[in-house]
């Protein structure tokens, strides 16, 4: 079974980024990190498959954006991060 693709748009100092790797690492999940601290391309991408983004971290399972760090953790929090992360 493969596991879906993580990805993270961070920025440096985010305590909030930190926090969603954390959680992300306790799982064991890998994911793809995208710094946009200086905006730039990555910044621009961020938006467009987030509308409306203004804030990191941005965390996408499977192409599908789950939202912030809070986010994150409410669906752990509610049992259904795993189910994410399974597929």
């Amino acid at each position: 079974m493969t596991t879906p693709k993580v990805e993270i748009y961070t920025k440096w100092g985010c305590p909030y980024c930190v926090r969603a790797k954390a959680l992300l690492d306790s799982k064991g999940v890998a994911y793809e990190e995208y710094d946009v601290t200086m905006g730039g391309p990555k910044k621009t991408e961020m938006i467009q498959r987030v509308p409306g983004a203004q804030t990191v971290p941005q965390v996408l399972i499977a192409g599908r954006p789950v939202g912030g760090s809070d986010d994150l953790a409410a669906l752990e929090s509610a049992g259904k991060l795993d189910v994410l992360l399974a597929g």
